[in-house]
């Protein structure tokens, strides 16, 4: 299968799975309102795949105390493809990872140089060839850079609130994204990562959910869990 494509659903999905999805939609509409507006800063499709590359194991808060720099001393994917690793390296520190993270960033530009002319490409393809990004970090780079929804970007929090909500049991991220391209329609897709995340940090908690107020409480199979 093309990495384009959406990994094919593990769960079967049923008209009463949609249904239900439909309740969740409705509902996440109404109590987390507007358009997503992304808690890493960037302004450039370059700056966001950067961004999101640091952000692992880590917060969104501490990639931007770092990005500031980072973007100053090495404002394009050329810039950056000449960078010395130990120079990077001091830039985020601060990060955790910072070695892997510092060499992945180096190698994503120079592949981006060398490959798509300094231009960071538009295509699920081509995105997941850049050392450090799978599919998770492609599906947002596409969405909030060029407008192109490929797909569900699952992270940590979508992954737990996919499987507590009993809309998946797959059990990897790909296989997760496919389960939940399946049960919402595409008009949904990005709304879907925006709302789950922000559930995921303000009530769905991994160790301690607060159940008692979550919105979604009534539609949760696994409330308390």
């Amino acid at each position: 299968m093309s990495a384009s494509r959406v990994p094919r659903p593990v769960s079967r999905i049923t008209q009463k799975d949609k249904k239900r999805a439909q309740l969740i939609a409705q509902r996440f509409a109404i109590e987390i309102p507007g358009e997503p507006v992304p808690a890493l800063h960037f302004s450039t499709p370059y700056q966001c795949v950067a961004s999101i590359a640091l952000s692992a194991q880590t917060t969104d808060t501490n990639v931007n105390k770092v990005t500031p720099l980072l973007f100053e001393t090495y404002p394009t994917p050329v810039d950056l493809a000449q960078a010395s690793q130990i120079d990077v390296e001091e830039i985020i520190h601060s990060l955790g990872f910072y070695h892997n993270k510092a060499k992945n960033l180096i190698a994503m530009a120079q592949k981006v140089q060398s490959d798509f002319g300094g231009e960071i490409p538009r295509t699920m393809d081509e995105l997941i060839t850049l050392p450090g990004v799978a599919r998770k970090t492609a599906n947002l780079v596409l969405s909030e850079s060029f407008g192109i929804v490929a797909g569900i970007a699952v992270d940590t929090h979508v992954f737990r609130i996919a499987h507590r909500l009993n809309l998946s049991r797959a059990k990897t991220p790909p296989q997760t994204e496919g389960d939940l391209c399946a049960v919402f329609p595409q008009n949904q897709w990005r709304m879907i990562n925006f709302w789950m995340i922000n559930l995921g940090r303000t009530i769905c908690d991994a160790k301690k959910p607060q159940c008692a107020t979550c919105f979604l409480a009534d539609l949760c199979p696994k409330k308390g869990v």
